[in-house]
């Protein structure tokens, strides 16, 4: 008989170590084989509740890449942070009993681990309730995706903030706007509120007001991560390819295991500023920290590197993986034609070099 396609419901709570809830929204994911799919966030309390597969509300936040108009695709080095061509979010397809065999959950948050929920075997009228996930600190990293100044803030700034940010993902932006400011009016150290608070305001091009969100954000919490990230944005797209090393560097120093972009960054910022051997480095050890590909723009600037190190085919390796995990991104043709071009002088070399003593 075939499978019925019917909805299977999973709902939980994240807690951390200490027994508390985390101070901001934190990814619920599905891993299946190995690929990781965000499901839902959690809310104020840690708790979250989901169908599975319908995930069509997620949005990607600034430790999952940047925007589509990313000053790192633009400019003198011509390269782009992401692709928005292809990636996990915006499935909506249903999952079904079958669906979940080599699969699990977790709860994701950078400079923390999760233990994982065993999904294979759960049925559609299985109790939902899959428990609580422990989020347990990683050792020897600092810098986090959440703000530890926002569990002091008190219940009026968090009652604004949460109607600000919900307000934000509707895009209801002057709503929003009143609401994080009185959320940081109320609570002046309330680093996630001014890091949404920058986020809105570099949405709305006020990249000015934008930077002093972010530089209060960083004043009030100094460890967190985020408006570092998104500091180096503002920062490219300005051609300050000296603030972009710096500002990637802080962030590679605070969590040097889970952002690969910080890394491209530094390498971007590193190429322009004609440091080829930083930016090398610091492109590798993006592309060994980027293992779903979730930046597929890392091996076409490794590429780039390459090619200006003469070695044409360490370069044509590196494009073809780029059009290989970013076949439709938008300048798939220009890099064809790298590519063909980085063959051809590989070819040259290799002919030439049998002659040489």
């Amino acid at each position: 008989m075939p499978e019925f396609e019917r909805p299977i419901f999973l709902s939980g709570k994240v807690m951390m170590e200490d027994g508390t809830p985390p101070p901001d929204s934190v990814v619920i994911e599905r891993v299946c084989n190995g690929i990781p799919r965000p499901e839902a966030y959690t809310d104020s309390k840690g708790r979250f509740s989901f169908q599975l597969g319908e995930n069509r509300g997620m949005l990607a936040d600034a430790s999952v890449g940047p925007s589509a108009d990313d000053p790192f695709s633009r400019g003198g080095s011509g390269m782009g942070a992401g692709s928005r061509s292809s990636g996990p979010l915006g499935q909506s397809r249903r999952i079904t009993e079958r669906d979940l065999m080599g699969c699990e959950l977790r709860a994701v948050l950078p400079g923390f681990r999760s233990e994982p929920v065993n999904l294979a075997g759960r049925r559609m009228f299985d109790n939902p309730d899959v428990g609580t996930i422990v989020l347990r600190r990683l050792g020897n990293v600092e810098g986090t995706t959440i703000s530890f100044t926002s569990l002091q803030a008190p219940k009026d700034a968090k009652k604004a903030f949460e109607k600000g940010r919900e307000a934000l993902r509707k895009k209801k932006f002057e709503d929003a706007r009143k609401q994080l400011e009185k959320a940081v009016a109320v609570y002046p150290k309330y680093a996630s509120a001014w890091y949404e608070l920058g986020f809105l305001k570099q949405q709305q091009k006020d990249v000015e007001g934008a930077r002093q969100a972010y530089a209060q954000a960083l004043a009030a919490d100094p460890k967190f991560v985020s408006p570092y990230l998104q500091m180096a944005v503002l920062a490219a797209g300005e051609s300050k390819w000296q603030e972009v090393a710096d500002i990637s560097d802080r962030v590679v120093r605070l969590n040097p295991i889970e952002f690969p972009q910080a890394y491209f960054f530094n390498s971007v910022a590193n190429y322009n500023l004609g440091k080829l051997d930083t930016a090398e480095k610091s492109a590798r050890e993006a592309l060994k920290l980027d293992s779903q590909h979730r930046f597929p723009r890392i091996p076409h600037l490794l590429g780039m590197i390459l090619a200006q190190r003469q070695d044409y085919g360490g370069a044509a390796e590196q494009m073809r993986s780029y059009l290989k995990f970013a076949p439709n991104a938008q300048d798939a043709e220009q890099v064809k034609k790298q590519l063909a071009e980085m063959e051809r002088l590989s070819g040259s070399a290799a002919a030439v070099a049998p002659q040489q003593p």
